[in-house]
């Protein structure tokens, strides 16, 4: 039976060795998180996880138990992505082509999409969509869709309250319709609630 990441962060408090496995477990989701919004350059998104896993254990006895590890752990890479980008003054790309794709599908039934034979043409055209939408909508769409987090999940991430969460999807959702909509994609159907 695996531990709990709340009994790992307790028995990491106790024993830096143990910190590890947090690092095992989370090290992959994050990697993929950080690339997702917009760092391609591998060296420089294992850069940023490496930082956001020294401010985890630097931080760990400030981490709020009550709370899902998941969730701050999340926010801690989201807001080291976020630096990075200032830093670096470059604007994020979040998704690339081929994460369209996955982004469809999970988006298929909510937005009501048509099937197209061309899955690569679509996939692009989702990603080059998700490119032109606000930053603050891009990152909920990520975390829901491609990371799968639940609403209380994406309002610790993001600092956000819920109710906030369930409208800002529902608006991002609606800007990316118009986009796609704006650029002319006239395989991709909306129904009167998409």
């Amino acid at each position: 039976m695996e531990v709990s990441d709340q009994e790992t962060v307790l028995a990491a408090l106790k024993d830096r060795h143990a910190f590890s496995v947090l690092v095992d477990r989370y090290e992959m989701r994050l990697l993929r998180y950080i690339q997702r919004l917009g760092i391609f350059d591998i060296d420089v998104a294992k850069d940023i996880l490496q930082e956001t896993f020294i401010k985890v254990y630097i931080n760990l006895n400030d981490y709020n138990r009550t709370f899902s590890f998941s969730s701050w752990i999340y926010r801690i890479a989201h807001n080291e992505t976020l630096m990075y980008f200032r830093r670096q003054k470059n604007r994020p790309v979040p998704v690339r082509s081929e994460d369209g794709l996955a982004i469809f599908e999970q988006l298929h039934d909510e937005l009501n999409l048509i099937e197209e034979s061309d899955a690569k043409l679509r996939s692009a055209r989702i990603g080059q969509a998700l490119e032109k939408l606000k930053q603050e909508y891009k990152d909920i769409l990520i975390l829901r869709f491609f990371e799968e987090k639940s609403y209380d999940e994406i309002s610790d991430i993001l600092q956000i309250p819920s109710g906030t969460v369930a409208t800002n999807i529902s608006r991002a959702k609606k800007a990316l319709g118009n986009v796609l909509t704006q650029e002319h994609i006239t395989d991709v159907y909306y129904g009167k609630d998409g």
